[in-house]
């Protein structure tokens, strides 16, 4: 399962991102919030694993402030973050009995005068807990929970760091969007494993400012935020960890309100573009929920329960979405909803964006994402799945006869043996992954400025490299969608 996303509505940050309602594990067993009775605050604990979800309060000995900071842990156990006379606090807790236990962890001193300390999104383990402080010319990551001695200081780079985006189940690799010496925001990555040396990540165009929202570490799903594409208009777009593809900005994303990702649909390894994506879409009507793939061009709005956590949310691998919610009738509940997959209707030339594949696993026909992929088609073709031979209307396919039945000859024609099957030559490049583009995009009207890359003309694939049933490769791109040719900064982890 993939938790919903976590990210601080600062003034200097991303201003359409918005802190969920309560935070969940990354396996989805447990979520915490800060519940609401009178005019009291406590912590309480939402268990999902089960076969109904329930709440457990944790109240301590007085009340919380509005600000205090609930994280759960994949054991149980609720990490508090509290500020009490200039310092932060952090305890862990856990039912006990009739009451509440409390296991002190430590304190952090404060940062200083214009600077903040607060969690980072829950860490892909379950076990520990991470903390950011960010400071007026540097930041500092922090482990909390899941130390041996106390709070842990494990990183400090140079910048104004905000977000937080785990992209391996690890908890080793962060991606953190940081601003220096008042230049733009680009999201760079630390390796917590390595005393936080820092490497870029996005780097879109010189002058953009760009930033991580959500990333999936299964498939390597990236979603964006940026104005590279319009400058001065951020726009939401999607890429791949470690893919040459280069970042798209789909105008079904573009609109006037506010669209926040908060979960990605786990599982969809080889993938990406078939992931769904759920989307937080704020208007004056309220908040409604979106359901967005890569692969498709529009977004499935969906009601949000009543009482939604608005923000909080989870992806099952069987693309079923889960949304908590509380009401006065129901103190704990779990909303699931199943998005419907639509069907792909693509032109002749144009294909969804589709992993490359070798030319030896490629289907032989063009057909839907949900009807067949590429990564599902057979290394050698039976003679029932042998391309139609030319003479053949392209509407009508030949019926596939069984290989041991011979057709009957036609009565004016005299009979003649067949001929033995020509062997079929290999292409040189069967087995290499293609990477040739076969058309352009078209420029975005909206858009008013060059993205820096010369565009060559298209070019078909030759003949002696790919059928001509072959599917375009993951380059084509729809005529909806604008793409700026800089590849997302492939990250690997040392071993």
């Amino acid at each position: 399962m993939t938790a919903c996303a976590f990210e601080s509505a600062t003034a200097d940050g991303n201003k359409w991102a918005t802190r969920p309602g309560c935070a969940i594990t990354a396996d989805g067993s447990y979520a915490a919030r800060l519940a609401l009775s009178g005019e009291s605050w406590y912590p309480e604990r939402w268990t999902l694993d089960g076969p109904e979800p329930y709440a457990v309060p944790l109240p301590g000995g007085q009340p919380e402030e509005p600000g205090t900071e609930v994280q759960p842990l994949a054991d149980g156990r609720v990490l508090i973050h509290r500020l009490v006379t200039g310092r932060h606090l952090f305890s862990l807790l856990y039912p006990a009995g009739p009451g509440t236990g409390e296991l002190p962890l430590g304190a952090v001193d404060d940062p200083g005068e214009g600077a903040r300390l607060e969690l980072l999104p829950p860490a892909p383990t379950g076990d520990r807990a991470f903390a950011l402080a960010v400071g007026p010319r540097s930041t500092a990551v922090w482990l909390v929970a899941g130390g041996t001695a106390g709070p842990e200081r494990l990183a400090e780079l140079p910048g104004h760091c905000t977000g937080g985006v785990w992209l391996d189940r690890a908890g080793r690799m962060l991606a953190l969007d940081r601003t220096q010496d008042g230049g733009p925001t680009k999201t760079v990555v630390v390796d917590l494993a390595r005393g936080g040396e820092v490497s870029p990540l996005l780097q879109i165009a010189d002058g953009s400012n760009d930033r991580l929202l959500l990333a999936d570490p299964d498939s390597g799903l990236l979603l964006i935020r940026s104005d590279a594409p319009s400058p001065g208009r951020e726009r939401l777009g999607w890429g791949v960890l470690g893919s040459t593809l280069p970042v798209r900005f789909p105008d079904c994303l573009r609109l006037d309100g506010p669209v926040t990702p908060f979960a990605i649909q786990p599982g969809q390894v080889l993938t990406p573009e078939s992931c769904a994506v759920a989307l937080r879409v704020d208007g004056a009507a309220g908040n409604w929920i979106g359901v967005w793939r890569p692969a498709h061009r529009r977004i499935l709005y969906l009601a949000a329960p009543q009482g939604w956590l608005a923000g909080a949310g989870l992806w099952t691998r069987e693309g079923e979405l889960r949304l908590p919610f509380t009401t006065d009738a129901v103190r704990c509940g779990v909303a699931r909803l199943e998005a419907p997959v639509p069907a792909v209707e693509l032109p002749a030339r144009e294909q969804g964006p589709v992993r490359p594949v070798p030319l030896q696993q490629a289907p032989l026909q063009r057909t839907s994402s949900r009807q067949a992929s590429p990564q599902q088609a057979p290394l050698q073709r039976t003679p029932s799945q042998q391309a139609p031979s030319r003479q053949t209307p392209p509407h009508h396919p030949p019926t596939a006869q069984p290989p041991t039945t011979e057709p009957a000859p036609h009565p004016s024609v005299p009979h003649q043996p067949t001929p033995p099957p020509r062997p079929r030559k290999t292409p040189a490049s069967a087995g290499i992954t293609l990477r040739r583009t076969l058309t352009w995009p078209r420029p975005d009207p909206g858009d008013t400025t060059d993205t820096g890359r010369s565009r060559p003309p298209a070019a078909p694939l030759p003949t002696a490299e790919a059928p001509s049933a072959l599917p375009g490769p993951a380059a084509v791109t729809t005529p909806d969608t604008t793409v700026v040719t800089t590849p997302v900064t492939t990250v690997t982890a040392a071993r």
